[in-house]
């Protein structure tokens, strides 16, 4: 039922098409994230039109508000969205960092205090699958810990440990052949307690792996490194995730590495607070320069605000807080990230990846290119995964 199937590669870079139940998308690929079952702003029938393939929705969020039940008296979250493609719920095991200040941890999984209403929310391996069962994804995640950043070194292999055991709990309680429960790797920065988690999940044998533990506030010049390492001992015939990780940069340098999937709020909150993601970096549309011009935001970009608008009529918007701003931003930097990774797999195809991302990224970075993204691109150069 879920076959992933390389056709193309170049170094570590590959394109792969990923079959899951309710369709075959394309790899690499950028998932817009609906955390309350909706990509905030945006219609399903825009997703399809700006060539999102699957999207994220968030287990911890959906099971407080509407419920599980609901969502699973829709047919799921594409009867209950009608968004009709795949879709990929996470755990809850982000919030158990992100809302560290109302929660508490133990063996047998989470109790947080409910950012709605202040009740208490047990979350264990085998709820997180139920829940996710019930919210009808095609992919699913294993309950994980995701440790903050910092944290001591001897946390986070405990907190790995305690990931393995519940992902040994979620397999143990999983009932649908027709969802796939990937693994999450976890090790934060250092290495060899990566590879410590590699080897207690890789016998796990999952249909795919994410790569967790990541973008939660490290330099990227410590992330690229614990990327680079965990793709390279990750199977090559599985598809590789890394998790929370959605800037145009990352994305570019991630591919490089052998990353195949990636999922990030980024490209809408950006837009929200009124910017816009270009080759040539972001444009901020609060600031005076926008008001008075003609052009498109994007004269590259086939979304519908570059098609029709110009950015003088956008800024506008954004000065006057009309709410077609933000949704024509959030749009075009989803389009843009969608054709980001549709010119990664063009130049994938044609073997000439590290040519284009180098290209790429000195106009994106105005001449000069971090030393972390050029080693994360030569990397992916030096050896096939």
């Amino acid at each position: 039922m879920f076959e992933f199937d390389i056709q193309h590669q170049d170094g570590r870079a590959r394109v792969a098409s990923f079959t899951t139940p309710r369709g075959t998308v394309t790899t690499p690929m950028f998932m817009p994230v609906g955390t309350q079952g909706t990509v905030k702003g945006i219609s399903p029938q825009e997703l399809t039109e700006i060539g999102s393939q699957m999207i994220l929705g968030n287990t911890y969020h959906l099971m407080l508000r509407p419920g599980e039940a609901l969502v699973e008296a829709h047919g799921g979250l594409p009867g209950f969205t009608a968004y009709p493609g795949p879709f990929l719920t996470d755990s809850g095991g982000f919030q158990v960092m992100s809302l560290g200040h109302m929660r508490k941890i133990t063996e047998e999984g989470v109790t947080f205090k409910s950012h709605l209403d202040g009740s208490l929310v047990n979350l264990t391996p085998e709820r997180s699958v139920a829940v996710q069962e019930a919210l009808g994804a095609d992919v699913i995640m294993a309950f994980d810990e995701c440790p903050p950043f910092p944290a001591e070194r001897d946390y986070i292999e405990r907190s790995l440990e305690r990931t393995i055991r519940w992902l040994g709990r979620c397999l143990e309680v999983k009932s649908k052949d027709e969802q796939a429960l990937f693994a999450i790797v976890q090790g934060g920065i250092h290495t060899d307690l990566r590879q410590k988690s590699l080897d207690l999940t890789l016998p796990f044998n999952t249909p795919g792996f994410a790569i967790g533990g990541l973008a939660v506030g490290e330099s990227k010049e410590e992330m690229f490194p614990a990327v680079a390492f965990t793709t390279a001992g990750l199977p090559q015939t599985k598809p590789r995730y890394l998790m929370g990780v959605g800037h145009p940069e990352d994305l570019v340098a991630g591919i490089a590495l052998g990353v195949d999937m990636f999922d990030c709020v980024y490209p809408t909150r950006t837009g929200r607070f009124g910017y816009a993601l270009t080759d040539d970096g972001r444009l901020n549309m609060n600031s005076s320069r926008p008001r008075q011009q003609l052009e498109p935001l994007d004269a590259e970009c086939d979304c519908y605000a570059c098609r029709h608008y110009t950015r003088a009529y956008l800024a506008h918007l954004i000065r006057a807080e009309e709410m077609l701003g933000p949704r024509m931003l959030s749009l075009h930097n989803l389009r843009y990230l969608h054709r980001l990774v549709e010119r990664a797999r063009e130049a994938i195809q044609e073997r000439r990846y590290a040519d284009w991302a180098m290209t790429w990224a000195e106009r994106y970075f105005k001449g000069t290119v971090p030393g972390w993204f050029q080693e994360a691109i030569q990397s992916g150069q030096a050896e096939q995964a």
